[in-house]
């Protein structure tokens, strides 16, 4: 990947940067001097009433008053209907340049690009409602106890299995909040005597967990394979503070996509590294899963890598599945050592089985094991909707990041100002956006955070491209020259060429994959085997011991021959005179279904 931190600066205008920096300062110097007159005059509003203490520090007093307050109605707007494609926002008064914030009993109708929903699964699809109210009625609203006590239901298990299934490792367990998934796993996993190297941009549960565990830790640059290296290199050598003994455990922490930068990891330099270095590798797929890979597998499927070179496994269903709660997968030894041993697995209470079961239903849904092709064409439909909206924010001249294909797209609008004036317009005109500022991003760096769904149509995308622009030129964000347009253009074409070939490899690996583990044979396995060969298979074939068996009986070529064996990418295939009848009752017939290998 291209993209690391140190880019985000790079492509800053000099001038941008210049009035973004110019514009907090004015805000400050104005700042304290009504800070210095109000003290001035009304010297008891600024003094903390006696036998209490300050909760804030002085900076950030001033900056919660003096900046933050000021636009404070673009954050945390209280919603009032499903966060779908269309949302409703309740609408708010300011009240003394934004010490209160009152509803007036207002509502406006948005086009939702704010919320995680990228499956479009928020909304309750057809069938799911059925089979919640079923559990509803069966289970209750909670467990009312904890995994290991009386917690853990059937339907909690049939979705750890499930999960497991999907993501083609041997176990996994889930737990009622995302956040804890990282913060309660990651003490369980490494302690005292350990490094966690983390990516400097990783999510606040991370940060949590790997401070909760005790553990050494250092920051690498980040999307940086380079200073990865160089800080496990330099680890290795020096070992523990002052003892200078070998580590435990070196466990490496990144994200599948950055929710702040919609950023997708170099997953492939990073297991590269893990495996050179002996050290383990921590996948928080929060946000990828679902969202990237041709099946919604998340990022290994993007980069076309196995998921078991990815030793723990995280995600959370409160994105691409619509609902709460998190998982972990891995081996065996893992997850029995996580369920003994984990806080989140002890004392927590289990996830309720109501949104257990929806997330089996929206599961199910994308592995095709209802039957339809729904969730196959929602993951393509995301996929659509990110590269084309991407590539139409790119040509109207706005600077966004990121990586073509992520479902998040930063739009670039650095200076304070223009972080309430885009959000404020925005709704004024139907549109629901996340606006981000200092200090949840760097100083520089503030931005529209674009979350695309599923259930966006295109008509959607096209109102929402409307207002952006419209916006865009009222408050001079159109940062990119003619010549940035075309080489960013260029750019987005190559990584999506290249994400597209790595998908095509995928899926054809998984038809191989198929056969070798003895499951149907599916179309596409058998035009491949076709291709090669030089003919169309036509009764049939089988895996046994690494050979595939086929009929050729009816090739007039090969009826003089009796049976010859060719390699094929690492397997014998061997072809017998005649096998119509040995395949009545053998694994695969096929091209009689063709699901159970395409998934």
């Amino acid at each position: 990947m291209k993209n690391n931190s140190k880019s985000l600066y790079d492509r800053i205008p000099y001038i941008v940067a210049l009035t973004t920096y110019f514009s907090y300062a004015m805000v400050i110097c104005f700042g304290y001097i009504k800070d210095f007159i109000g003290k001035l005059f009304r010297r008891k509003k600024f003094l903390v009433p006696k036998g209490y203490a300050r909760l804030l520090s002085d900076f950030e007093d001033f900056y919660t008053r003096r900046l933050y307050s000021r636009i404070r109605d673009c954050w945390s707007r209280p919603v009032c209907s499903a966060p779908g494609a269309y949302i409703d926002v309740m609408l708010r008064d300011v009240i003394n340049y934004g010490e209160e914030l009152r509803i007036n009993g207002k509502t406006k109708r948005c086009l939702n690009l704010g919320s995680y929903n990228y499956l479009g699964y928020a909304d309750v699809p057809g069938g799911v409602d059925d089979q919640v109210l079923r559990v509803l009625d069966l289970y209750g609203v909670s467990p009312c106890g904890t995994p290991n006590d009386t917690g853990y239901t059937d339907v909690h298990a049939r979705l750890e299995s499930l999960v497991a299934e999907f993501l083609n490792r041997p176990a996994a367990l889930v737990m009622g909040m995302g956040f804890a998934t990282n913060s309660q796993i990651i003490p369980s996993l490494v302690g005292p005597g350990c490094l966690i190297l983390s990516d400097e941009l990783n999510h606040a549960s991370i940060v949590v967990g790997a401070r909760a565990s005790g553990a050494k830790i250092k920051i690498f640059r980040h999307n940086n394979p380079v200073d990865l290296e160089k800080q496990l290199r330099l680890a290795i050598a020096e070992g523990q503070p002052r003892t200078h003994r070998p580590w435990k455990k070196i466990l490496i922490i990144v994200e599948g996509i950055y929710s702040m930068e919609g950023e997708i990891c170099p997953l492939a330099e990073i297991v590269e590294l893990k495996k050179k270095y002996k050290a383990y590798l921590f996948l928080d797929e929060a946000h990828s899963i679902g969202a990237l890979g041709h099946s919604g597998r998340g990022v290994p499927e993007y980069w076309n890598i196995p998921h078991s070179e990815v030793d723990i496994l995280m995600g959370t269903f409160t994105k691409s599945f619509g609902a709460v709660g998190g998982y972990i997968a891995g081996s065996l030894e893992l997850i029995e050592h996580l369920r003994n041993n984990a806080p989140g697995c002890l004392y927590s209470s289990s996830m309720s089985c109501v949104c257990a079961q929806h997330i089996l239903f929206a599961l199910e849904q994308i592995m095709g094991r209802d039957n339809t092709h729904i969730g196959q064409q929602k993951i393509v439909r995301l996929r659509e909707n990110a590269i084309m909206f991407r590539r139409r924010l790119i040509e109207l001249g706005i600077q966004v990041y990121g990586d073509p294909g992520s479902p998040v797209i930063p739009i670039m609008l650095y200076p304070p100002a223009k972080i309430a004036a885009f959000s404020r317009e925005c709704l004024a005109r139907g549109l629901a956006v996340v606006v981000v500022g200092f200090p949840a991003t760097p100083l520089l760096l503030s931005r529209a955070r674009i979350c695309l769904s599923a259930a966006h149509t295109p008509e959607d995308l096209e109102f929402a491209l409307h207002v952006i622009e419209e916006v865009a030129e009222l408050i001079q964000i159109k940062y990119n020259n003619k010549k940035m347009i075309e080489m960013q253009l260029e750019e987005e074409e190559e990584v999506v060429k290249a994400a597209e070939d790595r998908a095509s490899q995928n899926k054809t690996n998984c038809s191989l994959e198929a056969i070798r583990n003895h499951k149907t044979v599916s179309m596409l396995g058998k035009k491949l085997l076709s291709n090669h060969l030089g003919h169309e298979l036509q009764n049939g074939c089988k895996l046994s011991n690494g050979i595939v068996y086929s009929d050729r009986n009816t090739h007039k070529e090969d009826r003089v021959a009796s049976s010859f064996q060719r390699k094929w990418n690492g397997m014998d295939i061997q072809w017998l005179p005649s096998m119509s009848s040995s395949l009545e009752n053998s694994h695969c017939r096929g091209m009689e279904s063709s699901a159970t290998v395409e998934t």
